[in-house]
């Protein structure tokens, strides 16, 4: 059950794409919080990767249900 986040940072044209272990709700209230404090936004991916990215610099945050996906097939 991962999040995907995706994060769009002032004068850069990509963004930021990446899946972490938390759910949505934890994710938001992260982002709140850096963002009223001016701290880093920071999270770890489901790899095991570091992102940070400096509040200041942040022009959106996208975060992705934390449903699971279904994979398979249905009938037609």
């Amino acid at each position: 059950m991962d999040v995907e986040i995706t994060i769009g940072v002032q004068n850069v044209g990509r963004e930021l794409v990446f899946e972490t272990d938390k759910t949505a709700d934890e994710v938001s209230a992260s982002v709140a919080q850096a963002l009223a404090a001016g701290t880093p936004l920071q999270f770890t991916d489901t790899r095991g990767r570091q992102v940070l990215v400096p509040s200041g610099t942040v022009a959106y945050v996208e975060i992705g249900s934390d449903e699971t996906r279904k994979v398979g097939f249905h009938n037609i």
